[in-house]
């Protein structure tokens, strides 16, 4: 496992589920797109929609493009 990043900042968060440990898959208020106030991940930086972040649980490591997430969700509401 990783460590934390150390430029990592909890006043700088996302409310993803990680890819690795799926943090936050199964709460209710991570589902309805709420705010949950134990299932966010790390906001390491972006460029654009491009998002770095890591999970607090498994320390994991992604990106993200938020644009092709947003369109997804888009398509599917159809």
């Amino acid at each position: 496992m990783l460590p934390i990043d150390p430029t990592a900042d909890r006043s700088r968060r996302a409310w993803l589920e990680c890819p690795n440990c799926l943090h936050g898959a199964r709460c209710a208020d991570c589902q309805s797109s709420r705010n949950c106030a134990t299932h966010w991940q790390y906001l390491l930086g972006n460029k654009g929609p491009l998002v770095d972040m890591q999970c607090p649980s498994c320390a994991h490591l992604w990106s993200l493009d938020t644009s092709k997430r947003e369109a997804r969700r888009k398509r599917n509401a159809a």
